[in-house]
């Protein structure tokens, strides 16, 4: 029987459609208007692609016509990232373009088929566009475009229970890794300092955080790789880890979990740059270019960088970190006598803790306790506490080098672990009240995370392996 027009089919026929019509809605769950339809996807599926180049988040909210508030819920509740697909849906689907040409054309009491020929779909394709979206809330049918759009982008949603939820086994290794407690060589737990509550902040600034085991969604994921080669339901992508922390209503890790990533970032956003102080006291023969070839291609072990990360009150901890292995030495650097006591003294010795003789003796007394093969070289930024790297030179054997000024990119091992260590010491706390058996606990719990560049081996395992070779009669490292 030839589709008749529904207009005239409601007016005919009014038993009949308005049958078909409640067995078309007992087939899907009902559906509570919230008042003004959403924007379409397509709507927000520019606004992620204008989130994409870099703008702000009002900018791309004014840029595809939204409301600056509406645009910046988008954002927050999905924590930063996409939601949607950004690619353009199949030809499959009506689009918002064409409910809109049938809702004129309706209006204008033309016939599905002339609708159909009109927008070159099939006449049926039209006919259940009409009886399953339109609007119903005066009690009768009325097809409006935005309304059918948002009928059928909710009746399109295939909720998905995350995996996370459903196993769980895989979500204990997740939370273990990411939150577990920091410990000690020998298994002892660290407490570390206690955090304020978190108040979903985007990032915590100059306060304490909880000490964490804080692996890296990526490190999880392919950490399970390995450590379960033959269970595939031990699988997890990244990406799912980041979705269950940043965005709202996923169920399966608590949202509070983003303070133990290293970043502390509720949102996914660019990182911002730091820049190195230039330092004055730099000769000729130490700067990055005298450097031997070798330490360069991180093929030979013992060459390390250095660095220092500050804290409130003149508080310092040294970092060093071997190029080959990425292996962590925390250098303690407690305050001298008399500091807080003597009045300052202009030019006078340092008590902070890191000047360049109390630098010198922590730094030697750290660095010795490794073989003589494995201290070879160490390049440190411009930074006056090194001064007296003669004297250091001297003392252990480990020629100093100086990296250009402004250029943290020439010590890149140095500048990673640095920003994974101010998850546990942050901007604005002081260092100071840290114990040498603190910082040992902390270099522990850094060293035995997995790495993408040591292809998911440990710090530790590859500088274990190091150790071996060196003890191997007859073994010699090669350039």
């Amino acid at each position: 029987m030839a589709t008749a027009d529904w207009s005239k089919k409601t007016s005919d026929a009014p038993d009949e459609l308005r049958r078909q019509w409640r067995a078309d809605r007992a087939l899907r769950p009902a559906m509570r208007s919230p008042g003004r339809p959403d924007p379409s996807r397509a709507v927000q599926r520019q606004f992620w692609r204008q989130i994409a180049t870099g703008i702000t988040t009002a900018e791309a909210a004014l840029a595809v016509g939204v409301s600056v508030p509406v645009g910046t819920r988008w954002f927050r509740h999905a924590g930063g990232m996409a939601p949607i697909s950004l690619a353009e849906p199949t030809c499959r689907y009506l689009s918002f373009e064409e409910r809109e040409e049938i809702a004129i054309l309706h209006a204008q009491d033309k016939g599905v088929r002339e609708i159909a020929r009109v927008i070159g779909r099939n006449p049926g394709t039209v006919s259940r566009e009409l009886r399953r979206n339109a609007a119903t809330r005066g009690g009768k049918q009325e097809y409006r475009a935005t309304v059918a759009q948002w009928k059928a982008q909710q009746a399109a949603k295939r909720p998905k229970t995350a995996k996370l939820v459903t196993n769980e086994r895989l979500r204990e290794y997740v939370h273990e890794r990411l939150a577990g407690n920091v410990r000690r060589p020998d298994g002892t737990i660290v407490p570390g300092p206690t955090p304020a509550p978190w108040k979903g902040l985007n990032k915590p600034h100059r306060q304490d955080r909880r000490w964490s085991a804080a692996w890296s969604p990526e490190q999880i994921a392919q950490r399970l790789k390995i450590d379960f080669p033959d269970d595939e339901s031990m699988r997890i992508s990244h990406e799912a880890i980041y979705q269950s922390l940043f965005i709202e209503g996923r169920g399966a890790l608590k949202r509070e979990l983003v303070a133990c990533l290293r970043t502390g970032r509720a949102l996914r956003q660019p990182r911002a740059r730091s820049q190195n102080k230039p330092g004055g006291h730099v000769t000729a023969d130490v700067v990055l270019s005298k450097r031997p070839a070798e330490a360069e291609d991180r093929a030979v072990p013992g060459h390390w960088e250095g660095d220092l990360i500050i804290g409130t009150g003149r508080s310092a901890i040294g970092t060093i970190v071997e190029r080959s292995s990425r292996s962590t030495i925390l250098v303690h650097l407690p305050r001298m006598e008399g500091w807080g006591e003597k009045p300052y003294v202009k030019n006078g010795p340092s008590l902070g803790g890191y000047g360049a003789v109390a630098m010198n003796a922590a730094l030697s007394a750290s660095i010795t306790t490794l073989p003589e093969q494995l201290r070879k070289t160490l390049t440190w930024d411009r930074g006056k506490e090194l001064s007296g790297h003669a004297q250091f030179a001297v003392e252990t054997g480990t020629k100093v080098f100086f990296a250009d000024p402004h250029s943290p990119w020439q010590r890149p091992s140095n500048e990673n672990t640095n920003g994974l260590l101010r998850q546990y010491f942050p901007k604005g706390t002081d260092l100071s009240r840290w114990s040498a058996e603190d910082l040992e606990a902390v270099a522990h719990a850094l060293n035995n995370r997995p790495r993408k560049v040591l292809q998911w081996k440990t710090p530790a395992e590859v500088f274990e392996e190091q150790l071996r070779s060196l003890q191997q009669p007859g073994v010699a490292s090669t350039g």
